[in-house]
């Protein structure tokens, strides 16, 4: 075995921690069942989140506006269940393709410019998708959005009840697949060249690195797992609206990230979790002011520092 395949298998080993947080998080909807809706919209936010950080923390592409891909894929669920057919695996593949071809179209406009340019235009997608969402009401319904979805059962067996059970298992299950798949690829040597990348950008073309082709490659992989987080709330929820698409939702993810940790695969989750935590609990004590405790988690993470006051959970931080 080489040098280097060896160095990959020691990356893609589970740490002891790792298998009890999986079995933590799939344990949950059955251990608080009153939660399981809100434990499905956590996982839906962690893997929307896993999506944003593989192109900011590991190619170094920073992108406001995330959340076209998120709101493509929703709609697309949307409109193969009320068209074509209320399959959720039909809906879910279609959403990922179709999410994954427009991160393609889009990743040419990322290719050139600095930080502030790349924000910009990704910016400017999310609003066109936006806007397109609200004038062709025809087909995405407008501001009423796409509602009384009828959604097949997962497998044939299973029904996407009001309790939230299925669902919380059915993004749970998406949640891992596609953690598992953004591993193997953040630590395999194409994983190795985005960091190259995001590092230091004219030295990895000076060693021979395929620049352009890497970031295409890497954002279109991260537009077709936010499409499938985005597939993900249609199916469980059974509507979309233009909410899906806003800027609020790619803004609430880059918070995710930053609280969670760029650069590691691991931030996503850990940010989704305290992110609504915050917003689910405290919400309720103080409604019109839970954005406060945000920003003031934020002051005191920069302050204090992530290493010190997440430290057991950025231990072995490599994913």
């Amino acid at each position: 075995m080489s040098l280097a395949q060896t160095s990959l298998k020691q990356a893609l080993r589970m740490r002891w921690w790792e298998p009890v947080l999986w079995i933590a998080l799939f344990a949950s909807p059955l251990l608080l069942p009153a939660q399981a809706p809100i434990i499905n919209e956590t996982a839906i936010w962690a893997l929307f989140a896993l999506s944003l950080d593989l192109v900011l923390g590991y190619a170094g592409i920073v992108s406001l506006g995330h959340a076209a891909f998120f709101g493509f894929g929703a709609y697309t669920a949307a409109l193969v269940a009320r068209h074509v057919s209320p399959d959720p695996h039909l809906g879910l593949l279609v959403a990922i393709v179709a999410s994954a071809l427009l991160g393609l179209a889009a990743s040419f406009t990322v290719l050139r410019g600095t930080d502030l340019t790349r924000l910009m235009v990704t910016l400017g997608l999310a609003l066109i998708l936006l806007e397109l969402g609200n004038k062709l009401d025809w087909l995405t319904g407008g501001t009423d959005g796409i509602q009384g979805l009828t959604i097949a059962p997962v497998l044939g067996k299973f029904e996407f009840g009001l309790d939230g059970r299925v669902a919380s298992y059915f993004t749970l299950t998406l949640l891992l697949v596609f953690f598992l798949i953004s591993r193997m690829i953040v630590n395999s040597p194409f994983g190795a060249t985005l960091k190259a990348i995001r590092d230091n950008k004219l030295r990895a073309m000076a060693i021979g690195v395929p620049v352009n082709a890497r970031l295409v490659a890497i954002y279109t992989v991260a537009a077709g797992i936010a499409g499938a987080a985005g597939a993900a709330f249609t199916l469980t929820s059974g509507y979309v609206s233009l909410e899906a698409l806003s800027f609020d939702r790619s803004a609430d993810v880059m918070l995710m990230v930053v609280i969670g940790g760029i650069g590691w695969l691991y931030g996503g989750i850990l940010g989704a979790v305290v992110f609504k935590v915050i917003q689910d609990v405290l919400s309720q004590i103080t409604p019109q002011y839970w954005m406060f405790w945000i920003g003031l988690f934020l002051v005191v993470l920069v302050l204090v520092g992530r290493d010190r006051l997440l430290r057991p959970w950025t231990w072995g931080r490599k994913a």
